[in-house]
């Protein structure tokens, strides 16, 4: 590998840049597709993998309990991954992340219930809902650096809002996936087996992902670091804590952004709005799709923006945006029920703001400690922030119906600050540059 100059990195997208970023998506979005479908099924599953006489309440806390331990395995198993990933190479790590999930999602969909083995059952489900979580900690923030990695330097927005996208798709991929088998089958059917094809077939998507991931080459910074021999030769993780803590708050602090964004505006609306409006499940899930499908098509106009404008006033005017969108949402659905696709769908659209936010977490590292630091930031902030917003989401709901929206708009008070002072880092901070300066 020869050192890229400043032509290299100013070319556009080649068919190889195209094939890589065409399979990372694809790959993201059919692991991303396996770490969710099991929230669309929580409520067969309680019933199923817990005692007939247990109380409502505590089964559903459970239940969502161990959706939530794959969210707490997240950062060990990203840390874990991204270690590897800095010292040996971000292909390796790609391709097992995908096959971690793969195996596990397969192996839900292939569990005995309660009624057959009791107490076993749901311990198997929470040690490989923790296995999911271990993998999805590493293929986010490994999928970003591994797209950006290849990129040239001005087309790197583009690549990681192509990337989120994909990620982004999998919730589509198995919001629809879900609709589909409750409406081909029965309730009684869905609990007497047709909840495990989502499942299945997640494992299947799964392993055609790593088949796929074979052709994928090793990233060009990763080879020119290991040609230099300017790889990390202490821990990466105490690298990334010694040395670059404003890099680790920046990334969490946009990280917040995130999961305010997803978690609220995609994940909790629906519910939110059932609960807030009086509108039905159908017409909330139909309303969320839209916005889903808009957030999906977004992100890649958002990278590509952030390309062309830089990632700060993207992230700034993105968030001035959401901010006002939210709220119109809120408020103008109380007045006009009629309006909910529209108002969601375009608040989706805003939503897309994260697409731009792996190009600021990839920015803020070195590529010698890049992987450990986006993975460390990334899946303790998301494992922080996405525990505690549903309850606190929540609860300012119950005090104001513009709870949720007073929320988000917080976040996105932090996410235009974090625009104009916070995402300054130039597109050089990608590439190698001196070989002592890598870490």
């Amino acid at each position: 590998m020869v050192e890229q100059t400043v032509s290299d990195n100013a070319r556009p997208l080649n068919r190889g840049d195209a094939k890589t970023l065409v399979l990372s998506a694809l790959g993201g979005a059919l692991e991303f597709y396996d770490f969710i479908i099991y929230v669309f099924f929580a409520v067969v599953i309680g019933k199923l993998f817990f005692p007939a006489d247990m109380p409502d309440w505590l089964r559903q806390l459970q239940t969502y309990g161990i959706f939530a331990a794959g969210y707490l395995a997240r950062p060990l198993g990203g840390i874990v991954m991204a270690h590897f990933g800095d010292r040996f190479g971000r292909k390796r790590m790609f391709a097992l992340s995908v096959f971690l999930m793969a195996v596990p999602t397969l192996c839900i969909g292939l569990l005995p219930t309660y009624a057959a083995v009791g107490l076993w059952a749901p311990l198997a489900l929470l040690l490989l809902r923790v296995l999911q979580g271990a993998a999805i900690g590493g293929e986010i923030p490994g999928a970003w650096v591994f797209v950006a990695e290849h990129a040239p330097a001005n087309r790197t927005g583009l690549a990681v809002g192509m990337l989120t996208s994909g990620l982004t798709g999998g919730i589509l991929l198995g919001s629809l996936v879900a609709a589909g088998v409750t409406r081909h089958y029965g309730p009684e059917q869905v609990a007497a087996f047709a909840w495990r094809i989502p499942f299945i077939l997640g494992g299947i998507f799964g392993f055609v992902a790593v088949y796929l991931r074979r052709w994928l080459d090793e990233t060009p910074v990763f080879e020119e670091l290991r040609r230099r021999k300017a790889l990390s030769q202490e821990l990466p993780l105490k690298v990334v804590v010694s040395r670059h803590l404003g890099g680790v708050l920046r990334s969490m602090l946009v990280t917040w952004v995130l999961t305010a964004a997803i978690v609220v505006v995609i994940l909790m609306t629906p519910a939110l709005l059932q609960k807030l409006d009086g509108f039905t499940a159908a017409q909330t899930l139909t309303a969320n799709s839209v916005a889903t499908l808009m957030l999906t098509l977004g992100c890649i106009g958002a990278g590509a923006l952030a390309d062309r404008f830089g990632p700060g006033p993207v992230l700034g005017i993105g968030s001035v945006l959401l901010l006002l969108c939210t709220y119109a949402m809120y408020l103008g659905l109380g007045q006009n029920p009629g309006l909910l696709v529209p108002l969601y769908g375009l608040t989706g659209l805003c939503v897309a703001i994260v697409g731009v936010i792996p190009l600021v977490l990839v920015r803020n590292f070195p590529p010698a400690v890049r992987f450990s630091g986006i993975s460390f930031s990334y899946n303790v902030a998301y494992a922080v922030f996405g525990g505690f917003t549903p309850p606190l989401v929540a609860m300012l709901g119950k005090a104001s119906p513009l709870g949720p929206a007073h929320y988000v708009a917080a976040m996105c008070v932090i996410g235009l600050l974090m625009g104009l002072f916070g995402a300054r880092q130039p597109a050089s901070a990608l590439q190698v540059s001196q070989p002592g300066a890598v870490a």
